[in-house]
């Protein structure tokens, strides 16, 4: 664990879904599919015992470019959210880069929406994701960004990123380290 902030409180911990929580299955519509990462489950389950509020934040461009369906999003999401045992909210952005929209990472809006449902300020949030884009959106909201490299994140953006984690659990554990609770 490299470069972790001075303490702050955090009420709630926003994961990106493909590549941090689940393998990422390009444009994956189906359920079947879904996969959760090592760690996932044990990250999830202490975040609760702790009672932190969780969340994925997710782009989901294949929405936007015909490839799969928002019910397809959702039915992936809801046997992701099985198998990660309840998380307290799944936001995900619709449309592609070229839409620019104010939702998708590295924008806030995902983030904002995320702590704006799970009653919590965006400073009070951590959000854990595998590439720069995520630590992005946390920052232009006011939280704090965590970057898990996997195989396919760029060197470039691990190298420009304080706060990395080798692994998700290392990162949740490094969470709950900083409100003072050992994991």
């Amino acid at each position: 664990m490299s470069g972790a902030p001075a303490p702050r409180p955090v009420s709630a911990v926003l994961f990106d879904r493909d590549g941090t929580l689940v393998e990422d299955v390009p444009y994956n519509g189906d359920p079947e599919k879904v996969r959760l990462l090592p760690g996932a489950r044990e990250a999830a389950d202490l975040l609760r015992a702790a009672s932190v509020a969780t969340g994925v934040v997710s782009n989901q461009s294949g929405i936007g470019r015909g490839l799969i369906t928002e019910g397809q999003v959702l039915r992936v999401n809801r046997r992701a959210d099985e198998l990660l045992g309840t998380l307290g909210t799944w936001v995900f952005c619709p449309h592609t880069p070229e839409d620019r929209c104010p939702c998708r990472k590295p924008r806030p809006g995902l983030v904002l929406e995320a702590a704006r449902r799970l009653g919590v300020r965006p400073g009070e949030c951590v959000v854990i994701g595998d590439i720069r884009a995520d630590v992005l959106a946390a920052r232009a909201a006011g939280a704090r960004g965590v970057l898990v490299p996997n195989p396919v994140t760029p060197p470039s953006e691990i190298a420009a990123e304080d706060w990395t984690a080798p692994d998700l659990l290392t990162a949740v554990r490094a969470v709950l380290e900083q409100r003072g609770e050992t994991a």
